[in-house]
């Protein structure tokens, strides 16, 4: 079976061999220095000041963000399920949460932005998704950061990165929290959060907020190779294999190009099928088809051509499928899943089989002048 969910990812064979390896102790020289080389490459991948690894999944992170880093209030963006929850964990830590929700498909306005903040004073952190994996939509999160910047350099801006670090070059420069999680683009199992910060961002922080999810207690043993609490050993020595990884394959700047050609050239081959993709700005993360069809088209690839899909969740159950597209994926797989695609259309009789999908998909990813 082909996993091509956007999350969990496969785990290539590399990396699950170096996880079956002895338990390792957390408290160890031996560990240390694999936690060193993994924030070695971890400062690489995200370009920031500090970077923090959690044991806990992307949702910790998102509490740890908000927790530490929101002091008064939160505007938080609502595109979908992962917006949502910003504003879910502002209240239940009994933070004022201003929000500002759209249809699933549409990217926040940075003008609705500016004006919320400009509206209440008291908002000192934003928490809005890179990549929203609800409908697979990208905001624009760089440019409404650098608004804001210019207006109020001392709000906080908290950047949910879980299905956009490892997919796509972020531009951190005015970004205060950058997070990611274990199972998307950096392909491993779930189970470990990240965190970039800023120095603006570890100067509000200060002593820090909370027990487990105190990042000032981590800044501090973690600038030591070590952890507060027991640290997920089996998943650091994933990830470091991981990122060395990405290293011997041509390093990051190869992987967002072949990120960035594998998406548009899914989206093409499925739109020159008559498929339509649901996000007005799509997110280099994942393709995702609203169709009527959608429930159909997931039981048929699964059942007969091994292929596994996400769906869609609340009023987009049924409506949608969501296409992985992050991670070390061969390119021969993706090309299955395609033309798995267009066959299943053509069972459903919506149209005659004539390989469409494979064939545009490689004239897009391999720019060829057909």
């Amino acid at each position: 079976m082909l996993l091509f969910t956007p999350g969990p990812t496969p785990v290539p064979q590399n990396v699950r061999n170096a996880m079956s390896d002895e338990t390792m102790h957390h408290r160890t020289p031996e560990f240390e220095k694999i936690f060193e080389k993994t924030r070695k490459h971890l400062f690489n991948l995200f370009n920031t000041d500090e970077v923090i690894m959690l044991a806990s999944s992307g949702t910790g992170a998102m509490e740890a963000a908000v927790i530490n880093l929101c002091k008064n209030t939160l505007l938080s963006v609502n595109s979908g399920k992962f917006g949502e929850r910003f504003g879910k964990i502002a209240i239940a830590h009994k933070l004022k949460n201003v929000e500002i929700k759209n249809e699933w498909d549409t990217p926040v306005s940075i003008e609705a932005i500016v004006e919320a903040v400009k509206a209440d004073s008291s908002i000192d952190a934003i928490a809005v998704q890179i990549s929203e994996s609800a409908g697979g939509l990208r905001h624009p999160v760089e440019e409404l950061a650098e608004v804001i910047k210019e207006i109020n350099p001392n709000i906080m801006i908290i950047a949910d990165g879980i299905t956009a670090v490892g997919v796509e070059k972020i531009d951190v420069t005015n970004i205060d929290c950058l997070i990611a999680g274990s199972q998307k683009a950096l392909m491993l199992p779930p189970g470990l959060s990240l965190l970039g910060l800023s120095n603006e961002a570890i100067a509000k922080i200060g002593a820090g907020k909370g027990y487990y999810l105190n990042l000032a207690t981590e800044i501090k043993k973690q600038r030591q190779n070590t952890t507060a609490y027991t640290a997920a050993t089996t998943l650091i020595i994933g990830l470091l294999e991981v990122l060395e990884s990405i290293e011997e394959n041509g390093g990051l700047d190869k992987l967002y190009e072949q990120t960035a050609s594998r998406s548009k050239a899914v989206r093409t081959a499925l739109e020159a099928i008559g498929l339509h993709s649901y996000p007005s700005t799509p997110a280099a993360s994942m393709t995702t088809i609203d169709d009527e069809n959608a429930s159909e088209i997931r039981t048929l690839l699964k059942e007969e051509f091994e292929v596994n899909v996400a769906g869609g969740q609340d009023h987009l159950k049924g409506k949608i499928f969501r296409i992985n597209q992050m991670g070390l994926i061969p390119v021969y797989e993706i090309i299955w899943v395609v033309n798995a695609v267009e066959l299943c259309l053509a069972k459903l009789g919506r149209r005659t089989y004539d390989g469409t999908a494979s064939k545009v998909f490689n004239e897009v990813f391999f720019r060829l002048d057909v």
